[in-house]
């Protein structure tokens, strides 16, 4: 049985202050996505033991590592990391404390080889051996900022890490633990940050499209309770008519981008998130109709910190023959599906319960 091998374990900092400090629902989701990413991030065949809330054990058994094959893995989980947070930072449309704050977690990892092995209870297989300790232990140190590669002697053929990237700057440290003392190298990751550009937010192009209703109504709720009841999927069928259920298809929080699924009384179609802009007194966002790319425009502009006007705005492409169609079958019924839409949402707002905004 073998018994030697590689220990990886990046571990997400400020988790314990964010989940403390946090809306937990929000805060969770998030963390779920990251820990997703590190996972879709392996590339050199690592076996994962268990995810430890903010960490995730990584194992390989085998010989020693290269270190530059390492180098590579860590600085792939470290950017692939960040580029989420930014892409979720500059696309979100939730405005809650924990969303607010994702940005400022990030990432350190702990690579160590030694002797540890396997073994099963029902479905579950663990880890055991004094390396595995070992590894867990080295996680808590004094190392700041806490964005850092540590890597033990023994992954180190030549006594120092070296020739990796210009950038890189190495430390030697130690620690004692029940094995002993621990000698290894660290070195910040920080620099990594430099290199990761954030995803471009695609902009919204009206200028084929021709504006076809529109309508107006304020609300007796302050503006970040309106948008979440009108943009967030998960409220749809309890206020938009027609809509007997929705299914999200991508993204646990919505964001430019979220697909999802409409089970109407009519059929079904597929809408998705086509843009967003917000500042504390004005909240822009759009959806897009896949099939025939029709979009809802809905505007929220603050009045006071408890009235919020709602204006939707519902756009065709242009085509004459489709717009005299829409205007001779569609347009009526459809303008009384809004304005019961619009009425729904009065009951919405008074029932949703919102976690704490960070609006400052």
């Amino acid at each position: 049985m073998e018994n030697k091998g590689l220990i990886f374990i990046p571990d997400i900092s400020g988790f314990t202050r964010f989940i403390n400090e946090m809306e937990i629902g929000h805060s969770r989701l998030i963390i779920e996505e990251l820990l997703e990413t590190l996972i879709n991030s392996n590339q050199i065949g690592l076996e994962i033991s268990e995810i430890e809330g903010d960490a995730i054990l990584f194992y390989k058994f085998g010989d020693t590592p290269e270190l530059k094959l390492l180098y590579k893995q860590v600085e792939k989980m470290f950017c692939d990391f960040h580029k989420s947070l930014l892409a979720y930072d500059h696309s979100r449309f939730c405005q809650c404390r924990a969303c607010t704050a994702a940005i400022n977690l990030t990432l350190k990892v702990i690579t160590h080889f030694g002797e540890f092995t396997s073994y099963s209870v029902k479905n579950f297989s663990k880890l055991i051996g004094k390396d595995i300790i070992v590894a867990h232990q080295l996680m808590k140190n004094d190392i700041k900022p806490h964005e850092y590669w540590l890597v033990t002697t023994n992954l180190v053929k030549n006594g120092t890490p070296a020739g990796l990237t210009e950038w890189m700057k190495w430390f030697k440290s130690g620690k004692q633990t029940e094995s002993g003392e621990i000698s290894f190298h660290y070195t910040q990751l920080s620099p990594l940050k430099s290199k990761i550009e954030p995803e471009q937010v695609p902009e919204l192009d009206l200028s084929k499209k021709e504006k076809m209703i529109s309508f107006s109504k304020e609300y007796d709720t302050d503006i970040i309770t309106l948008f979440h009841a009108t943009g967030d999927f998960n409220y749809r069928s309890r206020w938009q008519e027609g809509v007997k259920a929705v299914e999200k298809i991508s993204h646990f929080l919505p964001r430019i981008g979220t697909r999802c699924k409409c089970e109407l009384e009519n059929g079904e179609t597929s809408i998705y998130s086509t843009s967003y802009f917000y500042s504390p007194d004005r909240i822009e966002f759009s959806e897009m109709e896949e099939k025939q790319k029709r979009t809802a425009y809905y505007t929220l502009e603050k009045i006071d910190d408890a009235k919020t006007k709602l204006t939707l705005d519902f756009y065709l492409e242009k085509n004459i023959i489709g717009k005299i169609f829409f205007g001779i079958g569609e347009k009526k019924k459809m303008e009384e599906t809004f304005e019961k839409s619009l009425l729904n949402l009065d009951e919405l707002v008074k029932a949703i319960k919102l976690p704490k905004q960070d609006l400052s």
